[in-house]
């Protein structure tokens, strides 16, 4: 909706965005637009690595943050506090709807930028104001987020927990970083099969197919919460365990 020429660069690399960087016009905008967690690997964007090579060609950075809210940084402030970051940032956008619990979204910027896109942006300009229930159910997500960093440490225990878990059983968990941890399968109907035996052992995931993955790289992807206890976790894997060797995965 921008106008503007979208490119490409592959998942993570940065030498592949830095050539295609060159290949741009002098002083033509660019923005670079990266998620702070990835859904569909847990890894995290590599900041401190991308934002430098921004600046170096003028481009500014956009994260989403969407997965990273009250997960990453000191107070569950996103992936650009993580590293320490969030000046070196021109975008952050998130939504209310994971860890916040509720409906909506943000953006956070400069003045001018906010500005801009309350003038300028056409999805925006029509959209009504959020309900006041929402709003409020928010900023106590929020106070609860900050004040309470006892839930964060836990989520990351649970997240450790099940990583090692998991991975010590012998299935692929990728690069996964964060409370996202996918369970790599490979073919559909492997994946669906998998699924249905879990489910109905009493144990949740998100099955994820194409167009989200490419057909060889299908997968179960496990979501942690700060209120899953560790005899949950241990529930889940010996689940996984069972079933997994049932089915040949491993």
């Amino acid at each position: 909706m921008s106008d503007g020429e979208m490119v490409r660069f592959n998942h993570g690399d940065l030498a592949a965005l830095e050539h295609k960087l060159r290949k741009v016009p002098n002083r033509t905008g660019m923005l670079i637009v990266v998620d702070g967690v990835y859904s569909m690997e847990g890894d995290i964007a590599n900041l401190p690595g991308l934002v430098p090579m921004a600046h170096k060609y003028g481009a500014a950075v956009a994260v989403d943050d969407a997965h990273s809210v009250g997960v990453l940084g000191p107070r569950g402030d996103g992936t650009a506090a993580h590293f320490g970051m969030v000046d070196d940032v021109d975008l952050i956008v998130g939504t209310f709807s994971k860890s916040l619990a509720s409906i909506g979204g943000f953006v956070a910027a400069s003045d001018a930028v906010i500005h801009y896109l309350r003038h300028h942006a056409r999805p925006f300009i029509f959209t009504a104001a959020l309900p006041p229930a929402n709003t409020a159910g928010i900023l106590a997500a929020l106070h609860v987020m900050q004040r309470e960093p006892e839930h964060r440490t836990r989520l990351w225990e649970n997240t450790r927990q099940l990583q090692k878990g998991l991975a010590s059983l012998g299935f692929d968990i990728g690069p996964t970083e964060t409370p996202i941890i996918p369970v790599l399968v490979g073919s559909l109907a492997q994946t669906f099969l998998f699924w249905r035996h879990l489910f109905d052992a009493g144990v949740f995931t998100n099955p994820v197919v194409p167009p989200a993955v490419p057909p060889s790289r299908c997968r179960l992807r496990t979501s942690l919460m700060a209120t899953h206890t560790p005899e949950q976790i241990d529930y889940a894997l010996e689940a996984f365990a069972r079933i997994g060797k049932t089915l040949g995965i491993i």
